[in-house]
């Protein structure tokens, strides 16, 4: 290729070169006296040279390969630090995109002898707009190869392996959307004209189809990259680097759709500067919820009737402090569905995200009257298929597991949580069939009084209130123990909060503290912190509430209380503390009831009893079972227990 060997590689690279574990590199260094010394680098990550590296793994007879792609990769990570590296792959991109669009001239300016004097001006005539301007590109023997390279391969394959490797280089820094989830997102939006206001790399752009796409991004490296990206794939493209919220790049423009999925919590987005912005039509954001402010920044880039599909924490979905925007964006008709993303969708998070489908409303839109809601941790393809028919028919009943329309009615209660978990119940059919099949295996092993339950067709769409409601309304008392109380002497027996999640009685004594709250019989009591939210209802009177516990106290006349109880088991974010190993706090103030007669709620809770009663049952089974084993593991060992008797 005409181009010195005199790049450098590091462990990463060298294990990959020779199909090796980075473990077998450094065995290599420890083990053989002649490993090439380090050129350069750090004491943590020390860079070899590459021909000195090669002609020792030739000498100790080990197979490896360094492709074209490769060399070339090694030579351009030699000519600039890593901080400067996207700048550089960006400068190859717009060499690459000249010697693409002007071929002839390419092949006139690679005779000169001043090649690198008159590069810059052909770099910037193939991308006169470049954000942040070009990296002057000085090593002449690294034109020249990566020139060669094109011309085996061509200049799009080229950029595309660079560019590949630059994202694996820099994975942990660059955070970029997972392909699938850009896939998934691209496919929700339509139009001629697509924007994403915090571009990164350009993973949502590329993924889009569309004949204008936009972008902006205030890192100026990334930005770049998005640019010739694009431009070398034939898009139609303008990107910009800047800070999206304080320096919109793009003011004017409207979009048909804008893609999005912005930096999660940074609270230093411009609150002070942009309180009066226009911008915000649903109320400003406050500043600890950033993504509310993207959210409004991208309704505002977007014609009315387009749709903006941007990602946003799980937490947005129900944190107090959003409520007001949240229940504006409903009212409107903005916010036309939430989807819950897997775990990983979202990248330097170990959260599962949510992406928020918004539709700006048009003048004579009717105002919409549900809100589809999806859990899409397995299926991506069901977001597909749910929004397409949603948006075909907002009423129509959603036939898919793990799919329901809400409505809008349901949402706009005091704490406006537009969370799906809290909503959909995941893989209905399957929930039923295990049921069933797990109840006859049961009634197999051992008898016991087991509910006769059913798997739904589909699920019944309830009108729902919470338990907060229903304490406002008089239905419900609410109770705590006080902030100090003393425990573990006294003749008063205690509720703690074990025994809520064992089923238990009692464990705890107590004093006759001021401020005790006594329990009463029918009383519901559920865990302020827990690992897996419970519930279980007082039996008994003279039973004393123990510390981080709620007590629900219902009219009988008008709340049944394993009703109550069955329901708040089941409070919001029950499914994902289960997949938790360590407590969390569970409001089971905020739990959704359904609006039920008291003859329908007495139904409910015959049932939710007998779960209990069955519960306690198998707990004690089980506690008895295990006990019986390790008495008889122990009693075989000492001799207290005869084989053949």
């Amino acid at each position: 290729m005409g181009m010195p060997n005199d790049a450098t590689v590091n462990a990463a690279d060298i294990a990959r070169l020779a199909d090796v574990g980075r473990a077998a590199v450094s065995n290599w260094r420890k083990r053989y006296e002649d490993f090439p010394q380090p050129v350069g680098g750090t004491a943590t990550s020390p860079a070899f040279s590459l021909s000195e590296i090669e002609d020792w793994l030739r000498k100790q007879g080990k197979k490896f390969t360094v492709s074209p792609g490769d060399r070339v990769w090694q030579r351009l990570r030699s000519t600039v630090d890593d901080l400067r590296l996207g700048d550089a792959v960006g400068s190859v991109g717009a060499l690459l995109l000249f010697i693409k669009g002007y071929p002839a001239e390419w092949r006139k300016l690679a005779e000169r002898e001043n090649l690198l004097h008159l590069l810059q001006e052909a770099l910037t005539r193939a991308v006169p707009d470049a954000p942040g301007g070009l990296e002057m590109l000085d090593d002449v023997e690294l034109v020249r190869g990566l020139a060669d390279f094109a011309e085996q391969v061509g200049p799009v394959e080229v950029f595309d392996f660079l560019f590949e490797r630059y994202a694996e280089t820099h994975s942990r820094r660059l955070l970029a959307t997972p392909a699938e989830i850009a896939r998934l997102v691209a496919d929700l939006v339509e139009g001629r004209v697509v924007f994403d206001p915090a571009c990164g790399i350009g993973t949502l752009l590329v993924a889009a189809r569309a004949e204008v796409l936009l972008g902006q991004d205030v890192d100026e490296a990334a930005a770049k990259l998005t640019a010739v990206r694009l431009l070398l794939h034939d898009r139609h493209a303008r990107v910009v680097a800047a800070d999206s919220l304080r320096h919109d790049g793009f003011a004017a423009d409207q979009a048909d759709a804008v893609i999005c999925n912005p930096p999660f919590g940074e609270r230093t987005w411009g609150y002070e500067e942009l309180a009066g912005d226009p911008r915000w039509e649903y109320g400003l954001p406050p500043r600890g919820e950033p993504e509310l402010a993207w959210a409004q920044h991208c309704l505002a880039h977007v014609r009315p009737g387009g749709v903006v599909a941007i990602m946003m924490p799980s937490v947005a979905a129900d944190r107090r402090s959003g409520r007001r925007i949240r229940g504006n964006l409903l009212r409107s008709g903005a916010l036309r569905a939430v989807v819950s993303l897997p775990v990983g969708a979202a990248p330097g998070t170990s959260m599962a995200p949510d992406l928020w489908l918004l539709r700006k409303p048009a003048p004579d839109d009717p105002t919409p009257i549900h809100v589809l809601m999806v859990e899409a941790a397995e299926d991506l393809s069901l977001v597909r298929r749910a929004w397409g028919r949603f948006r075909q028919n907002p009423e129509t009943e959603m036939a898919e597991p793990n799919c329901r329309t809400v409505r809008l009615i349901d949402l706009l209660d005091e704490e406006v949580n537009v969370s799906p978990g809290r909503y959909v119940t995941p893989t209905t059919v399957v929930v039923g069939e295990t049921f069933e099949r797990a109840r006859e295996r049961l009634r197999q092993l051992f008898p016991g009084e087991l509910p006769e339950l059913r798997a739904a067709r589909t699920p019944r769409d309830l009108s729902m209130t919470t338990a907060g409601e229903l304490a406002r309304a008089g239905l419900v008392e609410i109770y705590q123990a006080p902030l100090k109380m003393t425990l573990g002497e006294g003749d008063l027996p205690v509720i703690t909060s074990g025994d809520v999640t064992r089923g238990g009685r009692p464990s705890g004594r107590t004093s006759r503290d001021a401020g005790a709250v006594f329990c009463q019989a029918g009383d519901v009591i559920a865990p302020i912190l827990a690992r897996e939210s419970t519930s279980m209802v007082v039996d008994e009177e003279g039973q004393v509430l123990g510390p981080q516990l709620y007590l629900f106290r219902a009219d009988p006349d008008r709340i049944d209380p394993y009703f109550l109880a069955g329901f708040l088991r089941m409070a919001g974010g029950a499914r994902a503390a289960r997949a938790s190993s360590v407590s969390s706090r569970i409001d089971a103030r905020r739990a959704p009831i359904p609006r039920l007669p008291l003859a329908e709620q007495k139904r409910y809770g015959e049932v939710f009893r007998r779960l209990m009663a069955f519960e306690n049952t198998a707990r004690e089974i089980t506690e008895l079972s295990a006990a019986l084993v390790r008495a008889g593991f122990e009693g075989l060992v000492d001799g207290t227990l005869d084989p053949h008797a």
